[in-house]
């Protein structure tokens, strides 16, 4: 009966979601199958594994964002040696430098452009999977496939939904098919639970009904809270009803937006700051930076305020574990000297050339015209001079011996080159005198 089920139509998403459905759904029925049927503790587990697949692009990530802040004062230096600078050949010169930079340190520009494509299909596709519970793990859909085959559940459920007037549950019911039922019945607060099951008191559905929901209630149960409920849908009814422990279920939804704030600034805490510099885009970095630290984690909060529960069970893990991962990365890369990066950035790039059929090749040497701008100034300037002084010697041999081989008969330029010509002779018959005796 699963095929019925409601599935992600959104496009690309929708095949992330059917694969990461597949994960959810095995790793749901391994736990039913120890006693653990709950879709809360298979989001965590499903996390942890997720993030173990993505580890090298997070790591990858993560190593970017610390070697960014290293490389940033050469950076600079580009960028204020070509500032004011629109013509093609300084563009291109700008560019050379910048991916000498890169290479020097082994990363690519791009930066961590792809694993941030990568990861937002994701987080999308996660949402749907959790949204659409039953499409995806079949225990559940079959068990509400069950009763929304009841013609008189289908009849009683079809009029609660109009006295109801609850637009999640008309948007979900649409056209009353089996799979929009399924969805329904999943789809509904604790609230609509308990009013459905007190307006089917007596009815031939009731014990179906009432197994259902223990069924789904313990399913879906996370720290007291319905996966599928929002910490706000959960905040607003628990004050409006103020029954039983809505004390604790308001303190329970709340952490999970505090959770969601506090390990998004952790991570953003963790990650390296560009530091400060007047004048320069790095201080313009360092504000934006800041800026980020401030508002992500915001918006984390806001994020896991306002979706399911399961949503925010995977996002405050996933921070967490990233987090750990940016700690250890710090730790690794603060005990490695630029030797040690650029050494490992040269045997990256070998290996890359040798299966490319190249020969071996020293990023210092590549990169060596490209980043001289970046040598201190005092080395610069002599560097400079010795090569100037070198050109105008070399320019007054060539012009003193040009004008010598063209001078004018009878001129003292002439009569120069006769006594050079002369002494030259006599000095080479003494030589040859000697070498006789």
């Amino acid at each position: 009966m699963a095929q019925v089920m409601t599935k992600s139509s959104m496009p690309i998403i929708k095949w992330v979601a059917e694969v990461l459905g597949l994960l959810m759904n095995g790793i749901y029925y391994v736990i039913s199958a120890i006693g653990l049927p709950n879709v809360g503790i298979a989001i965590i587990i499903f996390t942890i594994i997720l993030l173990m697949a993505m580890m090298p692009m997070q790591v990858k990530q993560q190593r970017f964002s610390k070697l960014q802040a290293i490389m940033q004062p050469e950076l600079t230096k580009i960028q204020n040696k070509y500032k004011g600078k629109r013509d093609t050949a300084s563009q291109q010169k700008m560019v050379e430098e910048t991916n000498a930079v890169y290479a020097k340190y082994g990363v690519s520009t791009a930066g961590s452009c792809v694993q941030l494509l990568i990861q937002m299909p994701v987080l999308f596709a996660l949402y749907q999977v959790i949204y659409k519970i039953p499409g995806y793990i079949t225990v559940i859909g079959d068990k509400i496939a069950v009763l929304a085959e009841n013609s008189d559940f289908v009849t009683a459920f079809s009029k609660f939904v109009t006295d109801t007037n609850s637009a999640n549950l008309t948007r979900n019911f649409a056209s009353g098919e089996t799979k929009n039922i399924i969805d329904a019945v999943y789809g509904m607060t604790t609230k609509q639970w308990n009013a459905l099951l007190e307006t089917s008191s007596g009815a031939s559905f009731e014990g179906a009904l009432t197994s259902l929901h223990q069924y789904i209630r313990s399913a879906t149960n996370f720290l007291g809270l319905s996966i599928s409920d929002s910490p706000w849908d959960i905040i607003r009814n628990a004050w409006n009803d103020k029954t039983g422990m809505w004390v604790m279920l308001i303190i329970a939804a709340a952490l999970f937006p505090i959770l969601a704030w506090f390990t998004q600034w952790l991570t953003y805490k963790l990650m390296p700051q560009p530091a400060a510099a007047n004048g320069d885009s790095t201080s313009t970095m360092a504000t934006t930076m800041q800026s980020m630290n401030t508002i992500m984690p915001i918006m984390s909060a806001v994020f896991c305020f306002t979706l399911p529960v399961g949503v925010g069970i995977y996002w405050i893990l996933s921070a967490v574990i990233r987090a750990i991962q940016q700690y250890a990365i710090n730790k690794k890369l603060d005990k490695e000297t630029t030797e040690d990066i650029m050494k490992a950035a040269q045997e990256k790039m070998n290996k890359k050339r040798a299966r490319q059929g190249l020969p071996p090749q020293k990023i210092t040497n590549q990169a060596h015209t490209s980043t001289r701008s970046f040598e201190p100034d005092e080395q610069r300037r002599a560097e400079r001079a010795a090569e100037t002084l070198e050109r105008n010697k070399k320019a007054m041999e060539e012009s003193t011996a040009y004008y010598n081989n063209t001078a004018r008969p009878g001129s003292i330029a002439a009569k120069a080159n006769m006594v050079k010509a002369f002494d030259e002779k006599n000095a080479g018959a003494k030589s040859s005198g000697k070498k006789k005796k």
